[in-house]
């Protein structure tokens, strides 16, 4: 049960970009919840599983948190890591339904992203340039394409050769629920992939009938957690001052494109978002954006 839990904790630090201090309340939190469910199961004699845990069990769950006399906000920081830990097992076909929709539970501020500047986006794109070996261009190539598209970081890592259009401009991705969308991609994107593809994945492959696109020193695909480690090079190398992961450049992709005028739509489709209210944590971005400039710019402004 907890290695479900592993594979949930890297998917927070790869693909959500959450930090270590939150990664590590959701590994108390949830190894919390695995020990309730197991002494559970043990009471009635039956083997402990996730497939298992059911809505009653969690309302059980939820009435321990409270008899141990948590502050409400821990209990909502640990109702709120049981649903998402949920949602991912739905998402993974691991188990049918979320046992933790409609309980209800102290509501909780939603965090904001946090994206870097266009200039600290230029500064980290321009360190495989310094880079001589076959690796750079595949990292100039991935780090170009995360940007220009806002591809989640494991859905650039499952792109087949197939799925680029290196004529048309375009990139094809598959989303939550296996949803695809077609995303079109700065030409500056696509001339790193294309220089990717003639001068460095050659290198990179040992065999003639892998797929995909992006592949690691031993000619396989490259993976979430490889992608991060490389990410985190880079931005060490580039004296970026806040922690940067794959999903800050999908973060800053969506700022930027609507601080530049884009639809709101339009960046919706964009990302891949069910909802549009989920892209619309960005406006709150650049609605800041804009008042810093009118404050600084307005003769009556102070």
């Amino acid at each position: 049960m907890k290695e479900d839990i592993n594979s949930f904790l890297t998917y927070l630090t790869v693909e959500k970009g959450f930090s270590e201090n939150t990664v590590a309340a959701y590994h108390n939190d949830l190894y919390q919840l695995a020990d309730f469910v197991e002494e559970e199961a043990a009471k009635v004699g039956y083997p402990a599983s996730w497939a298992s845990f059911n809505r009653q069990g969690m309302l059980s769950y939820l009435l321990n948190l409270k008899e141990r006399n948590y502050a409400a906000t821990t209990v909502a920081r640990k109702i709120a890591a049981t649903r998402s830990f949920f949602d991912f097992m739905v998402a993974e076909g691991k188990i049918k339904d979320n046992p933790s929709h409609n309980v209800d539970s102290p509501k909780v501020g939603r965090t904001l992203p946090k994206p870097i500047s266009i200039s600290q986006v230029r500064r980290l794109l321009e360190q495989p340039t310094k880079l001589s070996a076959p690796e750079a261009k595949r990292d100039k190539a991935i780090l170009e394409l995360l940007y220009a598209s806002g591809m989640r970081v494991s859905e650039l890592v499952s792109l087949n050769l197939s799925d680029i259009d290196l004529e048309g401009g375009e990139v094809r991705c598959f989303g939550k629920g296996r949803k695809e969308r077609i995303i079109p991609v700065a030409p500056r994107a696509i001339l790193s992939v294309k220089e990717y593809l003639q001068e460095s994945r050659p290198h990179l492959t040992y065999s003639d009938t892998e797929l995909a696109l992006f592949l690691n020193r031993r000619g396989e695909r490259l993976t979430r957690q490889g992608l991060w480690q490389i990410l985190k090079g880079y931005a060490k190398s580039a004296e970026l001052d806040k922690e940067i992961t794959p999903h800050t450049l999908r973060h800053s992709f969506a700022t930027h494109m609507l601080s530049g005028g884009a639809d709101l739509r339009a960046v919706q489709e964009l990302l891949g978002h069910a909802n549009i209210s989920t892209t619309q944590v960005y406006t709150h971005l650049t609605t800041e954006h804009i008042r810093r400039n009118y404050e600084k710019s307005h003769p009556r402004a102070k």
